[in-house]
């Protein structure tokens, strides 16, 4: 993984769209069935929209039937961090861009089994798409 990513609120306000801005830095959620990415079936890898570190590639994404892109792994061990989420009365494990910290989704024990048997659920506003060339 490369160097932390580290700006100002005033840096991210400029960088992001209100809504990145409020699910990257607020940990904030989209409305299921109403993102970009959530039907995308094109071959590529999914980067972080905050700071463009890679974070899922297209062969891990399925249909969870969620409404938000699921994916059974990322990229690399080391491309997310997971953090315990105890917000909204309930106990989560929050995915979190390794490289800025911005705040991606949720990973759930729900998976397909033999793919390890995660689902990680993410925002598609904390998301860009690179399609293979």
């Amino acid at each position: 993984m490369t160097d932390k990513l580290t700006l100002t609120e005033a840096e991210w306000r400029q960088r992001l769209s209100p809504e990145q801005y409020h699910i990257l830095r607020e940990h904030g959620t989209e409305r299921a069935f109403t993102g970009e990415y959530e039907q995308n079936k094109a071959t590529g890898v999914y980067m972080c929209a905050g700071c463009g570190a890679p974070l899922f590639a297209s062969a891990t994404k399925y249909d969870s039937g969620s409404g938000w892109p699921s994916y059974t792994a990322p990229v690399e061990g080391e491309a997310v961090t997971e953090i315990r989420d105890m917000s909204h009365g309930m106990t989560r494990t929050e995915v979190r861009c390794a490289r800025c910290e911005g705040h991606l989704g949720h990973v759930f024990p729900d998976g397909p089994r033999d793919a390890g048997g995660l689902r990680y659920c993410i925002n598609s506003a904390s998301l860009d798409f690179k399609p293979q060339d």
